[in-house]
């Protein structure tokens, strides 16, 4: 028989669509349990791709794609008006 796991304990993707609103709400948004996110999500990421016995590239690449990625999502403003300028 399948144990009922209660919403606020799924993780995100074990949430069916219909329980997803109620799941948000009982996240805690306070500086502290946002700060324990990012603490866990470094720590998931640290342990999967960096502090492994063969490890690669990947784990810096998407570092520095996030980086990029970033970058230019901030930046957007001034490249968009610089593309639209003419030159003569």
């Amino acid at each position: 028989m399948a144990s009922v796991v209660p919403v606020k304990e799924k993780k995100l993707m074990d949430v069916k669509l219909g329980e997803l609103p109620s799941w948000i709400l009982m996240r805690d948004f306070t500086p502290k349990g946002i700060a324990g996110a990012f603490q866990r999500g470094y720590s998931r990421y640290y342990n999967k791709y960096v502090n492994v016995k063969k490890g690669g590239i990947a784990g810096i690449s998407m570092v520095l794609t996030a980086y990029v990625v970033f970058s230019y999502c901030l930046s957007y403003k001034e490249l968009k008006h610089e593309r639209l300028r003419k030159y003569h």
